[in-house]
């Protein structure tokens, strides 16, 4: 029983019917101007529908009168933009005042009759009530009485139930607002990734050079040389939280812009990094590198700095040699380094992934893994 009458306790019941009443408000008033024709209101909803606005206003009523207390994305607050979602809108607002219609009807009528049945056992016969004025009193209508209130109860949360399913249905998105919601989500999850793989380059970065300098400096046991290797560990560590504090003000700000980011022009931090880590370095650089556009470049700087890294977390102290080259509308970015037993085969590892991952959404294209007794990375990238 006490289930039975819970949708009674709840807010939501009512504030339903309020929105089913609010149509007959406009009728009422029409009905004492015209009582002629009580069917103007509902003929005049045809060209309103039409009004792009209109499906804004109907649909904050909808949220805030029949899904109160949530945000429901089944149902649009947007304007209609095309004549699909004007005629959703029309058959909306017919639908709705139907609905009031019955919902006015049931409120009104259905306590009257559970009234006048409980008159009629009392032997009081009404006049007023066509399907009880030639009854006969008796107190077996006082048994029927508690009739017409469940049928109360069924029509004001069956309607409101029904008109809550028509608003989703004929106010929801519309397929382009669908699809402009589906890019949107695309895009929050490509950033996500992004900023991903932004701090487990930087930061695994500054973390590699700092654990391998911090344990040179201890095998070597010379102070000249632990003094460097502080040195590069502080350089190192200070990068990285100004890479770390980039990455948060986006995450703190979703509208403001990604700016500062480290790119190709500033590799030789990188190199500089790798050498005071131990690692033989060279480099060779060819072709108009400041000329390549920023996201290609920055995305260079990332690939480059993961896979410096990887020589340093996997390799240790070893020869290292890069390529950068620009011409022919590409990118071309190499780094070899002798294989040792400790690197992970390819496809192996978070890092490599990051940066096939990054060559990708630029339309290019990288390659990790052993070649003729080195350990390749190899990216190339188009400029376009």
């Amino acid at each position: 029983m006490a289930r039975f009458l819970r949708p009674l306790l709840r807010g939501t019941t009512y504030t339903r019917l309020l929105h089913l009443w609010v149509p007959m408000l406009i009728t009422a008033v029409w009905i004492l101007i015209s009582p002629a024709t009580p069917y103007a209101p509902a003929l005049a909803l045809i060209p309103v529908a039409l009004i792009p606005a209109v499906r804004i206003g109907e649909g904050v009523q909808a949220q805030l009168l029949l899904t109160p207390g949530q945000q429901d994305p089944s149902i649009s607050v947007a304007p209609s933009v095309t004549w699909r979602d004007r005629g959703r809108t029309m058959l909306w607002l017919e639908a709705r005042m139907v609905l009031g219609w019955v919902a006015a009807f049931a409120c009104v009528w259905l306590p009257i009759i559970a009234f006048q049945l409980i008159e009629v056992a009392r032997g009081r016969v009404p006049d007023d009530v066509p399907l009880l004025k030639e009854a006969t009193p008796s107190g077996w209508y006082a048994l029927l009485a508690p009739l017409p209130l469940i049928a109360l109860y069924a029509a004001v949360v069956g309607l409101g139930e029904l008109a809550t399913l028509l608003a989703r249905r004929l106010l929801g998105p519309s397929r382009a607002e669908r699809l402009a919601a589906l890019e949107e989500r695309t895009e929050q999850l490509l950033e996500r990734t992004r900023i991903a793989r932004e701090l487990h380059d930087s930061i695994g970065h500054a973390l590699t050079v700092a654990v391998v300098q911090a344990g040179a400096a201890r095998a070597a046991g010379d102070p000249e040389f632990t003094e460097r290797a502080l040195g590069a560990i502080e350089e190192t560590g200070r990068a990285a939280l100004e890479d770390l504090e980039r990455v948060l003000g986006v995450l703190r700000e979703a509208e403001r812009p990604v700016s500062s980011r480290p790119s190709l022009v500033d590799a030789d931090r990188l190199l500089e990094s790798a050498r005071a880590s131990g690692a033989k370095v060279d480099a060779e650089v060819t072709g108009p590198l400041e000329t390549v556009s920023g996201p290609v470049s920055r995305e260079g700087y990332r690939i480059l700095q993961e896979a410096l890294t990887n020589v340093l977390r996997h390799a240790g102290s070893v020869p290292v040699r890069i390529r950068i080259r620009v011409s022919d509308g590409t990118l071309d970015l190499e780094v070899r380094n002798p294989l040792t037993a400790a690197i992970p085969g390819p496809g192996r590892g978070s890092g490599l992934r990051g940066i096939r991952e990054r060559a990708a959404l630029l339309g290019g294209h990288a390659h990790t893994g052993p070649d003729e007794g080195d350990w390749q990375v190899r990216a190339e990238l188009p400029l376009g």
